[in-house]
């Protein structure tokens, strides 16, 4: 019977030690977002600044153009 429950001791954290190797790969992923270049997008005024540093007239053409971290901009256009 000591063998049985060493079998299963020696399971359970093996189990455990791949779940928590599991979960600290899984805590650094970052899900790469979709990309749809064929949305239509509404020509409506609420520009957006975004990561690559351009300005989007709103966040649907910054989505089509596939840009991350945008924030609304209030700067002024040149």
């Amino acid at each position: 019977m000591k063998t049985t429950t060493l079998s299963k001791c020696g399971l359970a954290v093996a189990v455990l030690a791949v779940g928590a190797a599991a979960a600290t790969a899984l805590a650094d992923f970052v899900p790469i977002r979709p990309c749809f270049r064929n949305v239509e997008c509404l020509d409506v005024w609420a520009p957006v600044i975004c990561s690559d540093g351009r300005v989007y007239s709103n966040d649907c053409y910054a989505y089509r153009a596939c840009a991350t971290g945008c924030v609304p901009y209030e700067g002024e256009i040149r």
